[in-house]
């Protein structure tokens, strides 16, 4: 028999989803994107949100709290209340690398958050200089190696998924290559096309137009699998480099304590809209492979992330205070 303590429970856990009600179109759900207007994941946070308001018969508002490393826009999801209103597009840096980099955190990634699903991931591209001298991954390798120190290879900053994708790449490999971080990865990526550094790792959300145009030469594909973008260029793994698979990726979270029922509704949605083909060809367009799932999958998948990458961080000596 269901006792009267968990009826009152279950109500209690429903105090808002989205849909629930005829008045749900006065609903506001605030989507924080923790980085500035026009990038891609602001873009992707717009396309998603677009497809998902409908489902969940709620205004998406999408409100941009840059800076800290995405520490400012999770703190203030942190803090909120836990019913559905205020979600987090949350990425690599909050969820496997500040707990790294940081001595002290504002919040604890593990503790302080719903975990509603997973959104999907960017593989990262070895690229080069065309006028570097090497034509391929054998080449560049056999370079490296003969200049110890002398090869030097931009970033979007410190702490990156750009930056610890090299590092990653360097301690597998045996070599010894000089990091110069940048602001953002639109700089970096000025630098490499200009030759005034010739390597980096390049997410094909920044970088598949600079690609295709040929102003930087793709040697290597950080996925499992080669990207149907770049059908040519294949896989570290394939280049004989193992246990490298790097990678940014993206999800959404709540405020800790959210109802199971409002977290599964939304991500329901998140999913439903992961196979959206407007959402699809987007995710096409950047480069991204769309990770639909469960709550826990995602919180699996983030907290292994976070195990596979804090040695690399912790050997290297990155720290971000």
């Amino acid at each position: 028999m269901t006792s009267r303590r968990s009826i009152l429970a279950a109500a209690a856990g429903a105090t808002w989803l989205p849909s629930f009600s005829a008045r749900a179109q006065s609903e506001t759900v605030r989507w924080i994107v923790p980085y500035p207007p026009g990038g891609g994941t602001d873009v992707l946070a717009r396309t998603l949100a677009e497809a998902m308001h409908a489902g969940l018969g709620a205004t998406i508002v999408v409100d941009n709290k840059p800076g800290a490393s995405t520490n400012i826009g999770a703190q203030e999801v942190a803090r909120a209340a836990p019913d559905g209103r205020t979600i987090l597009q949350a990425d690599n840096a909050l969820l496997a690398f500040n707990e790294h980099l940081f001595k002290k955190l504002p919040v604890d990634p593990e503790k302080d958050f719903s975990y509603i699903g997973s959104i999907g991931k960017f593989p990262l591209a070895l690229v080069l200089n065309p006028a570097f001298p090497a034509q391929n991954f054998k080449e560049f390798m056999a370079y490296v190696r003969a200049n110890p120190g002398k090869v030097s290879y931009a970033s979007p900053g410190n702490g990156s998924p750009h930056h610890l994708a090299m590092e990653m790449f360097k301690n597998r490999t045996k070599t010894f290559m000089v990091h110069i971080p940048y602001r953002g990865a639109a700089p970096a990526m000025q630098d490499v096309m200009g030759g005034q550094l010739p390597v980096m790792f390049l997410d094909l959300a920044s970088g598949l137009t600079t690609i295709q145009s040929g102003k930087v030469r793709v040697i290597a594909f950080g996925g499992k699998t080669r990207t149907p973008l770049l059908p040519g260029v294949p896989t570290l793994i394939e280049e004989g480099v193992p246990e490298v698979e790097v990678f940014a990726f993206q999800g959404l979270l709540g405020p800790a304590r959210m109802p199971a029922a409002t977290v599964l509704r939304l991500n329901a949605e998140l999913n439903k809209a992961l196979g959206n083909s407007t959402v699809l060809k987007r995710f096409l367009d950047f480069g991204m492979e769309p990770m639909p799932g469960t709550p826990d999958q995602f919180k699996n998948f983030a907290r292994s992330e976070s195990r596979r990458w804090g040695p690399i961080i912790r050997d290297n000596g990155i720290t971000l205070d």
